[in-house]
């Protein structure tokens, strides 16, 4: 016999041999018709595997993202064996799942595949799913694996066995197809009930640019056709708010080929709203203690070689720029706390100081390869809303506290009302990846997992996603549409005070190093924008838009009078535009519902000479006539709401 511990702690005791279904049947027929997987011993992986040791077990259905990582990976191989029986000799190159849905590479050979064929290829996938074939593991030799794909002719294949270890390939069967995969997968093809292919795109031979272009075909399935009805719909309202589109409609932001790829340029109107976030943020830390710093946009080479990020990111950033200077070399900062490193160690520091909060708006620089970039999303300079706090042992937790309060405050300002976060420790198995004391990692892991206890955030715990130097907390939004970003992060630091010897003297007249706490409630301005956008659809809230208001006159006549309005509204603080074309009113409305304007203040004879406004709401409408004290009062009160 074997104990199996479930997630709730409770064991129970199974004979050996026995899998995760088996599991799932004793305790419920509904439950086990849900499994996807099973998460053994922080494993994923198929649900009918034989379990010959004590364990702990997860079953994943398709509540869980693992369970449908599963799904997809497994509805991937179904595309490739209809890919397979459609087009006869196209080769197979990689199938994974991904955040939603999956997708296939293939080199078609000469067979042109495109989005007309979709209806036929997915047609083909149910006729298969409904054949409820199983899918079968095996676990093969390298000399299997290699003689059946060169009888196949499938050189994608054999170069990715050439990298795998004999005793470690598998093959996956379903029906007449077979791939190379470890899997895991689900029970049987009858699961998949609704199928949609979304598009096509090119991609090169494991991302190499001077290997072999293949045709990618991304898609997505469900258990039920409703939910795939759902996310088709999902899908439709993503695209109207698609930052990209809202961005260049509202003339927040551009790009240049001239000024180069994943290189922003904020337009006036995105700069107001960046700087009113920056603001924002600025205000907050400096109520809190943070002093400001700025710090250069380059840095020498061996600055990044110090704290270890020439190492981790060196690839991924600009190449180094060369001076006149015999052997002298600089990069773009790929981040800004080495910076923030030398600023502490410029002058010595006694416990009595600690802990000191630096902060500043960073922009840093990654080379991201081309087909990453992604709007605002994903660029290759960005600025972060960095912080770092040099703290003694005794003060990590009372610091990560108040850290916590910043960004959960900072989240609900914008309107994020749905966060939790994921708390990313060491993996105990593997402690070589890890610098730093054991001591000391205790230390932080239990500060961070103590804190987000007492605030009773909602967390998930990850074994073996911390960084290299220290545990590390990661805030998972949830916007309007339903969908999970990941933005703000706060991370415990014992590595960069050791390579740069930062010191403080203690009560014991003795020098000790100080712990670091990185934090950023935002992650990037531009990641963090882009979200927004998409969260409110371009409707910011009314404190954040970058305009606040428009005025409308109906003739050229009641310029004046705008022009009065505007400069009494200003001195209230409240921003916005006046237009003046020579357009109709009905247009001018149109266009400022288009812009997202929050107000709309018309003015014609009548409000002329009654010194008021009639006031439209975006998107609701006419809301009556107010002096201009009224309105004052009335968009107070809308803002603080």
């Amino acid at each position: 016999m074997i104990n199996i511990t479930l997630p709730d702690g409770s064991i129970r005791q199974y004979e050996k041999g026995s899998s995760a279904m088996d599991v799932a049947m004793s305790i419920s027929e509904g439950l086990a018709r849900n499994v996807l997987s099973a998460k053994v011993n922080g494993d994923v992986q198929d649900a009918n595997l034989p379990i010959n040791d004590d364990a702990s077990i997860q079953l994943l259905t398709w509540r869980e993202d693992e369970g449908k990582a599963t799904f997809w990976h497994s509805t991937a191989h179904l595309m490739a064996e209809a890919l397979e029986a459609t087009y006869p000799g196209i080769k197979l190159a990689i199938g994974p799942s991904i955040e939603n849905g999956f997708y296939y590479d293939i080199d078609p050979g000469e067979n042109k595949i495109s989005t007309d064929d979709f209806k036929k290829i997915e047609d083909k996938m149910l006729e298969l799913a409904r054949q409820k074939n199983d899918y079968v593991r095996k676990e093969v030799t390298k000399e299997e694996a290699v003689a059946y794909f060169t009888e196949k002719g499938d050189e994608y294949k054999l170069e990715l066995i050439d990298g795998l270890e004999d005793g470690t390939i598998t093959f996956y069967t379903q029906g007449n197809f077979t791939d190379l995969c470890r899997g895991p997968h689900i029970a049987n093809t009858g699961r998949i009930k609704a199928v949609k292919l979304l598009k096509v795109a090119g991609a090169y031979w494991k991302g190499d640019e001077n290997r072999q272009q293949l045709t990618r075909i991304y898609g997505v399935s469900f258990p039920k056709q409703k939910e795939l009805t759902q996310h088709l719909h999902l899908l439709e309202e993503a695209k109207k708010r698609d930052h990209r589109k809202l961005g260049k409609e509202m003339e927040l932001f551009m790009f240049s080929e001239r000024v180069g790829a994943g290189l922003p340029i904020w337009l006036p109107k995105g700069t107001a709203l960046r700087a009113r976030l920056e603001n924002f943020l600025k205000d907050e830390q400096l109520k809190r203690g943070y002093q400001a710093v700025i710090t250069p946009h380059i840095g020498k080479k061996e600055l990044y070689m110090t704290s270890g990020h020439y190492e981790k990111y060196g690839e991924d950033s600009f190449q180094p720029i060369s001076t006149p200077r015999e052997g002298e070399e600089f990069l773009l900062k790929p981040m800004n706390c080495p910076h923030h490193c030398e600023i502490y160690g410029n002058k010595p520091h006694s416990y009595k100081e600690l802990p000191i909060r630096i902060a500043e708006f960073g922009t840093v620089y990654r080379y991201e390869q081309s087909g990453e970039l992604h709007g605002l999303s994903r660029v290759r300079g960005f600025t972060q809303d960095d912080a770092h706090l040099f703290c003694t042992k005794d003060q990590v937790k009372e610091e990560f506290l108040s850290v916590l309060d910043l960004t959960q405050y900072v989240l609900r300002k914008m309107g994020f009302e749905e966060f939790t976060a994921q708390i990313s420790l060491r993996d105990p198995e593997t402690p070589e990846k890890y610098i730093g004391s054991k001591d000391n990692w205790d230390s932080a892991e239990r500060a961070i997992i103590e804190a987000t206890q007492e605030v009773g955030l909602e967390t998930t715990t990850v074994l073996g996603e911390a960084a290299f130097y220290g545990p590390k907390l990661d805030f998972m939004i949830k916007d309007a549409l339903g969908r999970r970003w990941q933005l703000g992060t706060i991370q415990v630091d014992y590595n960069l005070p050791e390579r740069f010897e930062l010191e403080y003297i203690g009560a014991d007249n003795k020098p000790h190093r100080p712990v670091m706490i990185h934090r950023a409630p935002f992650g990037s301005m531009e990641r963090f924008i882009s979200v927004l956008i998409e969260h409110c659809a371009g409707k910011f809230p009314l404190w954040l838009a970058p305009e606040q208001f428009a005025i409308l006159p109906i003739s050229e006549r009641f310029n004046d009078f705008a022009k009065e309005v505007e400069a009494e509204l200003a001195a209230h603080d409240i921003r916005g535009v006046i237009d003046s074309r020579n357009e109709k009113i009905g247009r001018k409305i149109r266009d400022a519902e288009v812009n997202k304007i929050p107000l709309m203040l018309v003015i014609g004879e009548k409000e002329v000479a009654e010194r008021k406004l009639a006031i439209r709401l975006q998107g609701q409408g006419d809301q009556g006539t107010m002096t201009i004290p009224e309105f004052v009062d009335y968009f107070k009160k809308l803002a603080a709401d």
